[in-house]
Parts: C-alpha cells; structure tokens; sequence
C-alpha cells in the first residue's frame, strides 16, 4: 500500500492514462462547441452532452479499467470487479467520478473538465470549460 494513495493514483493516471485523459478533454471542446457562448448556466447542457460523448468515444467503457489499474496501482484491490455505472463511474457537471471503497478508505478520482462559476451574491452558476492541462484535469482524493 502506498503512504500517499492521492499521489501515487495521480502519477498512474498522468503516466498510463494519458491518452484516455486527452480524449475526454476532447469530449468537453465539442460539448462546449454545442452551446451558445463560452458557459452555460443549464446544467443538463453539460450533464447529458458530456456522457453521450464520452461514451462515443470509448471513455466510459476504459473507466472501470481505469479504477482498478488505479486501485492496484496504489496497492489494493477491490472487491468486485468495477462497472460503467454507479456506484463506481458516474458524470457530473464537472465531469467522470471514479469511486472504489477500499479497505482503510474512500477513493474518489474525479476528471474536472467543466468548473462553475458562481455570479454575484452566489445565486447563478454557470458552467465553463475547466482547465485544459492533465495534470490540473486529475483530482484524487483518499478518505
């Protein structure tokens, strides 16, 4: 088991994942080439599109994999085999969650290629492309 799992996670997924990371950064240009400007404040614009191209292109099929080479890759295993659905993979308005219970913890690596925004006094958030860069896409967190 590795001493620092959000680390060690992060580094697997930047050195083994990379064209899967640049492929789902693709998904989000073209969802973002479908709105009407350069945010949105409709979450289902970005929820709906994003999963439908994601699966087009393969993304949510490879996830899964993903998590367990992830889960391995920091020195456990899971207990059954992960699957393109909840509880394992879900798409937010921020983009793929990967999530595996673990023996001493919770790991949730979560791809942000959407951020929101919030507008003034908090009370509209808009969705923006978030940043571009792979090692700022990857977020892992170990609980």
């Amino acid at each position: 088991m590795s001493d620092d799992v959000p680390a060690t996670v992060r580094s697997y997924l930047l050195t083994e994942h990379t064209d899967l990371l640049a492929t789902a950064s693709d998904c989000a240009d073209a969802v973002v080439a479908g709105w009407d400007g350069k945010s949105t404040t409709d979450r289902d614009a970005v929820t709906g599109p994003l999963t439908a191209t994601l699966r087009r292109a393969g993304v949510l099929d490879e996830l899964p994999e993903v998590l367990a080479g992830a889960v391995d890759a920091a020195g456990y295993a899971l207990r059954a085999q992960p699957v393109p659905a909840p509880p394992y993979v879900v798409v937010t308005s921020t983009g793929p969650v990967l999530r595996a219970t673990l023996a001493d913890g919770r790991l949730v690596i979560s791809l942000r290629l959407f951020a929101i925004k919030r507008g003034s006094e908090g009370r509209e958030q808009r969705y923006v492309r978030g940043p571009q860069a792979a090692e700022r896409v990857v977020d892992v967190a170990f609980r």
